[in-house]
C-alpha cells in the first residue's frame, strides 16, 4: 500500500465531495485490483473510534471470506486479538486496529453477513455487466458489504455521511480507481435502502461527529 496516502482517513474535504454522490460507477483499472488484502492496512488519527470500527469490520469480512469464518468466530478473533493499539506502536501495525469503537464493529459486522444475500443482490444489480461481484478484489466485496451493511442500520448516520465514511476508509486500501466504484455503488445501494436520505430536499452530509478522545502521553 501506498505509504503517502497513510493519513487519509478521517479527514475533511467538504468541497471535493459536494457532488461526488453523483459519480458514475466505473470498474477499477490496473493490478490494484486483486492485491492481497492484508497488505493494505492504513493509519487512522486516534481520535476517530468509529472510523476505525469500519476498517476493522472491513478486515473482519475480509478474513471471514477468506477463512470461511463465521461472524460471531472473527468478531471474537478481533476483539480479544486485534481492537487496541499494542504499547510502543503507532497504529495499524501487525493487523490491528487502534481505538475502534468495539460496539459499532460487532454491529457491523453481524449486520452484513446477516444481510449479505440481499446486499449482494443489490451490488450485482448495479455493477456493470462485464464486472461480476465475484470478480471484485475480495478487500473491495468486504468493504461494500459493510457500507451496506450500516446503511441497513437506520438509527446510525445519514446514508450521504455512511457513504462518505466509507470513501476513506476506501482511499485507505486503494490507491487507484477502486474508490470511484465504491462511490457509485454506494450510493445505488443507498437510494434503495434509504431514498428518504437522498431525496432532492435532503440537507447535504455533513462530516458524522466522533467523540474526542484524549491522546495517551508519557508512552
Amino acid at each position: 500500500m501506498n505509504s503517502a496516502r497513510l493519513d487519509l482517513i478521517g479527514q475533511r474535504d467538504d468541497e471535493a465531495r459536494h457532488d461526488r454522490h453523483d459519480m458514475p460507477i466505473e470498474p477499477p483499472q490496473g493490478d490494484n485490483l486483486m492485491a492481497d488484502g492484508q497488505t493494505r492496512r492504513k493509519q487512522a488519527p486516534r481520535s476517530r473510534p468509529r472510523t476505525a470500527a469500519r476498517v476493522g469490520a472491513v478486515q473482519a469480512l475480509f478474513q471471514s471470506e477468506q477463512g470461511g469464518e463465521s461472524a460471531e468466530s472473527v468478531i471474537d478473533q478481533f476483539v480479544r486479538h486485534r481492537l487496541g493499539e499494542l504499547p510502543g506502536t503507532g497504529g495499524y501495525e501487525e493487523g490491528r486496529v487502534p481505538d475502534a469503537d468495539v460496539a459499532l464493529f460487532g454491529r457491523i459486522v453481524r449486520t452484513a453477513v446477516t444481510e449479505q444475500d440481499r446486499l449482494d443482490l443489490m451490488l450485482v444489480e448495479a455493477l456493470p455487466e462485464e464486472w461480476p461481484l465475484a470478480r471484485l478484489d475480495p478487500v473491495l466485496r468486504a468493504l461494500l458489504r459493510a457500507a451496506g451493511g450500516e446503511l441497513t442500520m437506520t438509527d446510525g448516520p445519514p446514508g450521504r455521511v455512511v457513504i462518505n465514511e466509507y470513501l476513506d476508509v476506501a482511499h485507505g486500501f486503494f490507491s487507484g480507481d477502486e474508490p470511484r466504484m465504491v462511490n457509485g455503488l454506494l450510493n445505488a445501494l443507498g437510494r434503495r435502502l434509504r431514498p428518504q436520505d437522498f431525496d432532492v430536499d435532503a440537507p447535504a452530509s455533513a462530516p458524522e461527529p466522533e467523540p474526542e478522545v484524549p491522546e495517551q502521553t508519557g508512552q
